[in-house]
């Protein structure tokens, strides 16, 4: 083989394990653009963008979702800071272990986050142990609230929602894009969100 045609085969190889350079938008409603994010993401050369427009309260987040469906390993996912991807401290973990599972990296423009680098992943440490933190404060009020509550005989505790029977079935159909969300719901007779909740933990998001 001539020197010319294994330069080709090396950037071919290299062209190949690169991967993709992805970017994730979110605004919080309709009236509002997407355009000063695009223009900021649009400097690292992205090939493929993910555009929603809702808040970051809503669990219901289908591009978030799609998005996290379409990367491989290799690819990186480019997002201008924090609040656009995740609605808290425990979602953005979830989020970046979802994306270190598939050997994908995150980039966050205002942070400055880059969780392949050493102080990215300090970074992420550091956010595990507010976690951490925060949560074994709020399990500590619930607990005394919950204490409180059976002293005086008004806790009853709160029903947990199953998935309906016919889950496996109507998901695939979603899945493949047979039937709508709206649809989906119809045949589960659940509220949209429990829904997107369920699609979540169908795909390991939560």
């Amino acid at each position: 083989i001539s020197n010319n045609a294994n330069v080709k085969l090396k950037e071919a190889k290299t062209m190949t394990t690169q991967g993709k350079r992805i970017a994730y938008i979110r605004v919080s409603t309709q009236e509002q653009n997407t355009e000063s994010q695009r223009e900021i993401l649009k400097q690292h050369n992205i090939d493929k963008f993910f555009e929603e427009k809702v808040s970051g309260k809503n669990a219901n987040r289908p591009k978030l979702l799609e998005m996290l469906d379409y990367v491989r390993e290799g690819d990186i996912v480019f997002i201008k800071d924090f609040s656009r991807l995740a609605r808290s401290t425990q979602d953005l973990l979830r989020i970046i272990e979802k994306l270190k599972n598939k050997n994908v990296k995150l980039i966050s423009i205002k942070e400055q986050l880059d969780t392949s680098t050493p102080s990215g992943k300090l970074m992420v440490t550091m956010l595990g142990a507010i976690y951490e933190f925060e949560r074994e404060n709020l399990l500590e009020r619930q607990k005394d609230g919950i204490a409180q509550a059976k002293k005086e005989g008004k806790y009853k505790g709160r029903k947990k929602i199953k998935k309906p029977d016919n889950w496996q079935e109507v998901y695939s159909d979603w899945s493949c894009r047979k039937i709508t969300a709206k649809k989906a719901c119809e045949l589960l007779k659940l509220k949209t969100n429990t829904f997107y909740n369920f699609v979540k933990t169908e795909r390991g998001v939560a």
